[in-house]
């Protein structure tokens, strides 16, 4: 009986370990605001008298969409000013590596985010894009 009773100790001794560390490792990620891979009403976010639309989409292809509304000037500004983007400060302007929490790292993978307006591959950067009232832009992960 005292078998049993150890080896029921030990059992839950190791289950309450492996739900301590689980729990612990979600507590560190960043989570994005929204990700979905099928097409869903967009989130709207910000406030201001201009609105675009705004879509991350990552690695696995997974989509988030926003309609993003402000009273900033540039994509970046207002993408920035939101939380939705971050980066550092390169020759070339604002180089981004982190789109709606999920970082992208070049230097380890090869991967980054490339800027998007209307569809094309924009010739400007995102720190450098007037906003077009109802336009759509986005940033995609790539390598």
């Amino acid at each position: 009986m005292k078998k049993v009773i150890s080896l029921s100790a030990v059992i839950l001794i190791i289950a309450a370990m492996f739900a301590f560390a689980a729990c612990s490792d979600s507590q560190n990620k960043e989570e994005p605001l929204s990700t979905s891979t099928q097409t869903a009403e967009p989130t709207q976010i910000g406030s201001g008298e201009k609105h675009f639309e705004f879509e991350a989409v990552d690695a696995d292809n997974n989509s988030a969409l926003f309609t993003v509304y402000t009273d900033e000037e540039t994509v970046g500004d207002a993408l920035e000013k939101l939380g939705i983007i971050s980066g550092e400060e390169g020759d070339y302007g604002l180089y981004v590596k982190t789109v709606n929490g999920i970082t992208a790292d070049y230097d380890a993978d090869g991967t980054y985010w490339a800027f998007y307006s209307e569809g094309e591959y924009s010739q400007t950067g995102v720190d450098k894009t007037p906003i077009t009232d109802g336009a759509h832009y986005a940033f995609k992960i790539e390598k």
